[in-house]
Formats: structure tokens, C-alpha cells, sequence
């Protein structure tokens, strides 16, 4: 059994990380735990750089609060602004005892007053639960499920870049 050390305890990346995982490697087991630690950036990323930066943060720290582990995942969410629209998004950092692997999600806009609230500085799980009614969306289906009335959630959002990010570890010998 591989030990995969997800740098959060929220339960959509926890879970988005063990799908990726057990669909690239199905002959594999895993044991999945999600660890606090800090990701020394915004509570919500305002930029493609900061977004990522936090994403290999929480993996490196994740990395050197349990370094007997397998593999350790960070992932974060963020947002930038485009022209007029505001996108969301999220990076992955995949790291092993030697490597790392990166991917990024697809981005979704945010409409208007969810985009100016995020602005002022308020973090788009707190704006997304004002605006729909809602509590803790972080932890479910998020901005991108409330959006699409999850047609896509946040794990659906987290999975794919997840899977891509482990194509150097599922194809070793193409990548060494």
C-alpha cells in the first residue's frame, strides 16, 4: 500500500486526490490522508503565480511534516483577472522522494458580483456562499458546481489535472 499525503483536510481534495489516484494506478492501493499545512500564500490566491506557489507550498510542507510518505499532493484554488472577467482555477503539485509533476485545471469566469466581492478581498468560498444561499461550498460542490448546478463539481474540477499531473509517475520510462 502507497501512503498519498494530501496538503489539506478538506474532504473535495482528499477525495479528488484518491479518485486520480486509484484511476492512473488500478493494480494499486492507497492510502490517502489529508494533513494541515500552510501554503505561505493569500487565503485566496490572486494570480496564476501566487495560486500555484501555494499549491507546491502545501506539497513541499506536506512533504517535510511526513516525509515516510509516497507521494504528496498540493492543491489550490485561485482566481485572476482577465480583461473584464475574473476566472477561477486551481494548480496541482505532485511530488515524490524525486520528482515533481504540475497541472492546472481548466478555468470557469465568475459572474460580475461574485468577481467584485472577491476584489474587496473577500474569498470566493465565503462570497460563493453568500451569493447562493449556501454553507461551506468549499467543501462540496464549490463556485464551479454552484455555478453549473454541478454538472461539474470542485472534485470533477480537481480530478482531471490530477490525472495529468501523475502522467510522469504512471509513464516513469518515458519521463526518465
Amino acid at each position: 500500500m502507497k501512503k498519498v499525503i494530501v496538503a489539506s483536510k478538506n474532504p473535495v481534495k482528499i477525495n479528488a486526490a484518491k479518485i486520480a489516484f486509484e484511476r492512473t494506478f488500478p493494480k494499486e492501493t492507497f492510502e490517502v490522508i489529508g494533513v494541515q499545512v500552510p501554503s505561505f500564500v493569500a487565503d485566496q490566491p490572486m494570480s496564476d503565480g501566487e495560486t500555484y506557489e501555494g499549491a507546491a507550498n502545501r506539497a513541499n510542507n506536506a512533504k517535510t511534516a511526513h516525509p515516510s510518505a509516497d507521494f504528496w499532493v498540493g492543491i489550490e484554488g485561485g482566481i485572476q483577472d482577465r480583461e473584464s472577467v475574473m476566472d477561477a482555477f486551481g494548480w496541482m503539485v505532485v511530488l515524490t522522494k524525486t520528482a515533481l509533476s504540475d497541472a492546472r485545471s481548466c478555468t470557469f469566469p465568475l459572474p460580475p458580483y461574485v468577481a467584485d466581492a472577491v476584489r474587496q478581498g473577500k474569498e470566493l468560498g465565503h462570497v460563493n456562499d453568500a451569493f447562493f444561499k449556501m454553507h461551506n461550498s468549499k467543501q462540496g460542490g464549490g463556485a464551479v458546481g454552484s455555478l453549473t448546478e454541478n454538472l461539474v463539481t470542485r472534485t470533477d474540477l480537481y480530478v482531471q489535472p490530477l490525472l495529468l499531473a501523475l502522467i510522469p509517475f504512471a509513464q516513469a520510462k518515458l519521463f526518465s
